[in-house]
């Protein structure tokens, strides 16, 4: 249930869940889109999510929030570790559409990636987040995330957070 009483389904993604995503992907406005991929992108690149949904879930963990819809159901939020060459780290993304924003859904969603991260034994996540996104930055703040600058990039923040630290900073408070 989200701040605003809408309520979302919360799963883990799907190979299958390909076409879903495409339309999740044409929901997102420019904005989303540009804050999520770093530069403006128009049409969806199909290969790149293919290569992500083939991690799943041997690298990586997906989690789609989603709710019912007249074709079955509609993605209106995802988010997704990716592990790399160091098998105790990943990487997350996270996105929701602009009708979701600002919901508690972002928070959501982050906060079930990594439980998950958890579960997998990783002990570090990091994200690169653009400093022009603040509703972003506010977020990882809140989850303890701790940011430095990006020293190839100035307009790239760097959001890292240790798994064996405290989770959620409010929630202490």
């Amino acid at each position: 249930m989200l701040r605003d009483g809408r309520a979302v389904h919360l799963r883990p993604m799907h190979c299958s869940d390909e076409g879903e995503l495409m339309q999740f992907f044409e929901r997102l406005d420019p904005e989303t889109r540009y804050m999520r991929f770093m530069h403006v992108v128009r049409k969806p690149d199909v290969k790149r999510l293919r290569r992500v949904l083939a991690f799943i879930p041997e690298r990586g963990t997906g989690i789609v929030a989603t709710i019912p819809a007249d074709d079955g159901i509609d993605v209106v939020g995802g988010s997704s570790l990716m592990i790399g060459p160091d098998p105790a780290s990943c990487e997350f993304a996270v996105t929701v559409t602009a009708a979701y924003a600002r919901t508690g859904l972002g928070r959501t969603l982050m906060s079930a990636l990594i439980a998950a991260a958890k579960a997998r034994g990783l002990v570090e996540m990091e994200g690169f987040v653009l400093r022009a996104n603040t509703a972003m930055l506010r977020l990882a703040d809140r989850l303890g995330f701790t940011t430095s600058a990006d020293p190839e990039d100035f307009s790239v923040v760097i959001c890292r957070l240790r798994l064996d630290a405290p989770v959620d900073r409010l929630s202490q408070a």
